[in-house]
């Protein structure tokens, strides 16, 4: 099935992809094949392609609407392939309605859905679905780094080498082709099936290295997970509310306030960073804060860095330790409430381990957590500066490539057992060509293109 086969009907779309009016500017796009004509009826005529032009904008009853900057890109030489038309006009509310209502007039031509403007791009063969999922995280990218990954996706990091490897792949094939269907003829070199493999094998080493990135590029997308752990009272939610900066968690002086787990997103020196707000840890009878500590337990063990907190001013000095169920990749013991604390924060320290001695309530030492917490995520994503050496960004394209390396695997181990297993070898590689097509949006992409393009915003 081809992408002509799939794609959806070609009325004439159109939308708003500027910000929310009121604003200085806005910009209505127009992409379908009645662009010219609905330009024509807006404008009075079609400008030159690609020169901005100033011109008075009507609705079908004569009545001016604005006056604007008018662009017309026609069809092939545009962002989806198609006649496209933008509209800069003033931003102001009735101005964007009134041409967007003119537009809506015309026949053949309809409000965009979500993300169809992309789409088209990609029906059209402007964009292959790597760059799509790098536009996607560009408009969602919250930090520097994410912004850099996401562009760097959007420029072809992971397609360009995704499509290099699998004309690589295509052209070991073919060799193994040849030697099935023409093994009979004179003037067949002997061994064709030897370089095949070879390049399969390289293929293989190659991808398996890029997938031994630690997940990096998904960590940078999603961001760094940061859980504070401890026993009820410790003041984990007087610390999330003090690293968010804002009233985000209910503070309690009694155990078990909190039952569900919060979580915020945080910009540490350009890094992503999900801090959660956990459940106190506790033996519970009741069965709401059971289930609270349950969930707890859970997502701490699952973080990259756990924030174990400990009241330093407890009676007796019994500060807990992290159970055995926190698996996290990293766990740092703190020591909260010192400002309450009769004892000698560096003797504690030394004591019971204490990475760092904070109060929460007063914000001492937490400027250096803080700085700590942005080292930690620095180091973390330091391979090729924030990951300018990985490719992986999503979870999709780690499956679609530890297939392919599967595939290559396949096809070396049945190459092992004997010349007579060719057609096998054969299929593994065409296996592993489609599964790099898929990854580009090349072949068989219908059933994952509703939830790549469902997120995006109307104009994009």
């Amino acid at each position: 099935m081809g992408l002509t086969d799939i794609m959806p009907d070609r009325s004439t779309i159109f939308a708003l992809s500027s910000g929310r009016p009121p604003a200085a500017i806005a910009v209505v796009r127009v992409s379908g094949p009645n662009g010219g004509i609905a330009l024509a009826k807006l404008a009075g005529r079609v400008p030159e392609p690609r020169k901005a032009t100033l011109m008075r904008l009507r609705d079908l009853a004569g009545e001016v609407i604005d006056e604007a900057l008018v662009l017309w890109f026609p069809a092939p030489h545009s962002e989806t392939g198609e006649d496209v038309v933008e509209l800069q006009v003033h931003g102001g509310p009735a101005v964007v309605a009134g041409v967007l209502d003119a537009l809506g007039r015309i026949e053949g031509c309809r409000p965009a859905e979500p993300g169809e403007f992309t789409r088209r791009a990609f029906e059209n063969g402007r964009v292959d679905l790597t760059a799509v999922e790098g536009l996607a995280d560009l408009i969602a990218a919250e930090t520097p780094a994410q912004r850099r990954q996401a562009f760097r996706q959007l420029k072809g990091l992971i397609g360009d080498r995704a499509e290099a490897w699998r004309r690589r792949l295509i052209e070991a094939l073919a060799l193994v082709e040849a030697r099935i269907d023409f093994s009979d003829e004179a003037d067949m070199p002997e061994d064709l099936l030897g370089p095949a493999l070879n390049a399969a094998q390289q293929l293989r080493d190659e991808i398996a290295a890029a997938l031994a990135d630690g997940r990096r590029g998904e960590r940078l997308r999603d961001g760094l997970v940061v859980a504070i752990a401890g026993p009820p009272n410790a003041g984990k939610s007087t610390l999330f509310n003090r690293l968010a900066r804002r009233e985000a968690a209910i503070v309690s002086p009694y155990a078990g306030t909190t039952r569900d787990i919060l979580e915020v997103h945080l910009d540490l020196d350009g890094y992503p960073v999900t801090l959660l707000d956990t459940a106190g840890i506790r033996d519970s009878v009741e069965p709401v804060e059971q289930e609270g500590v349950r969930r707890a337990r859970e997502r701490a063990a699952t973080a990259d860095l756990v924030l174990w907190l400990c009241d330093v001013s407890a009676a007796g000095r019994a500060f807990e330790e992290a159970p055995d169920s926190l698996t996290a990749s990293e766990i740092w013991r703190v020591g909260n409430k010192s400002d309450l604390s009769a004892g000698n924060a560096q003797a504690l320290s030394n004591e019971y381990g204490f990475k760092y001695w904070i109060s929460a309530a007063s914000g001492k030492g937490v400027d250096a957590l803080v700085t700590a917490l942005a080292g930690f995520a620095r180091e973390y994503f330091s391979a090729g500066k924030a990951g300018e050496s990985v490719i992986v960004t999503r979870a999709r394209h780690r499956r679609a490539l530890e297939d392919t390396v599967a595939a290559l695997e396949r096809a070396l181990n049945e190459a092992v057992r004997g010349l007579e297993r060719e057609e096998l070898v054969a299929e593994e590689l065409r296996v592993a060509a489609t599964t790099l097509g898929r990854l580009t949006g090349r072949v068989d992409v219908e059933d994952i293109l509703e939830v790549i393009f469902r997120d995006f915003c109307i104009g994009k």
